[in-house]
């Protein structure tokens, strides 16, 4: 059974139970990562386990990656990818641009996903009849649009900070040829570029969690996103979306791919 938009919307409800009342509440923050700063949040846990134990009621057969909870029948037909909250650095400092996504893998592939940020009270969900926004100046469908080139387009990538000496050399490529370049929006950048109001994320060393709701989200809104060698996005990895062909090409050669 393909589960339809109405329980992706249902899945990011529950989460959004278990968030929004602890976003910009000091909640307490644990780091999972010896020698650096990875944060998790009670959020975090809370809201994975409700997605969870709603996919695990509905669809018993499928399968579930997660960032908190791990991973359970990968190998089954129907894979749900979710990240409880995507972005939980913004979270923990009350910038609103963090964002519950929860993808859809069927045989390995995308075919629907959301991402959720309750604070602002915007919605993003696709499948194969398209992208879709939901939010406070109402519901409608979106589409990413074409800027023509590197030259016209807005590019977002979290922190340069992230990239590899060599990475970033491959990523300023592309910068220096931009009109206009932003930092730090995380999964929300991914989405504007969907709706038509950004044109390029470059990212590095994501997790299938990271990327897997926004990989419907892009591609039903007619954009194009792949790693930097042009394959399928769906492990994660190195990441470029692009509001068109000709922008990814275009930064798709300065990258090396």
């Amino acid at each position: 059974m393909h589960p339809d938009l109405d329980f992706l919307h249902l899945l990011a409800d529950a989460a959004a139970k278990e968030t929004l009342p602890r976003f910009r509440a000091n909640t307490t923050v644990s780091n999972k990562l010896q020698g650096g700063f990875d944060p998790v949040t009670e959020a975090d846990r809370a809201a994975e386990a409700a997605i969870r134990d709603l996919i695990g009621d509905k669809f018993p057969d499928h399968g579930i990656m997660g960032e908190e909870y791990g991973s359970e029948g990968l190998d089954r037909d129907y894979l749900w990818v979710i990240d409880p909250i995507d972005g939980t650095r913004a979270f923990i400092s009350g910038l609103p641009v963090w964002g519950t996504l929860i993808g859809l893998y069927h045989h390995g592939r995308a075919v629907a996903g959301l991402m959720d940020q309750p604070f602002t009270g915007e919605r993003f969900v696709a499948d194969e009849s398209g992208t879709f926004y939901r939010g406070p100046d109402g519901e409608r469908q979106i589409r990413a649009r074409d800027c023509g080139g590197l030259a016209g387009a807005t590019l977002f990538t979290t922190s340069p900070h992230l990239f590899s000496p060599a990475e970033f050399e491959r990523y300023r490529s592309v910068e220096e040829r931009v009109n206009m370049f932003r930092y730090g929006c995380d999964c929300y950048a991914y989405t504007l570029v969907a709706g038509g109001h950004a044109d390029l994320v470059i990212e590095n060393n994501l997790q299938p969690y990271d990327i897997g709701a926004l990989i419907a989200i892009l591609e039903s809104a007619g954009a194009v996103v792949t790693d930097w060698s042009g394959g399928r996005p769906e492990q994660g990895g190195n990441i470029i979306a692009a509001g068109s062909k000709a922008v990814h090409e275009e930064a798709l050669a300065l990258l090396g791919g």
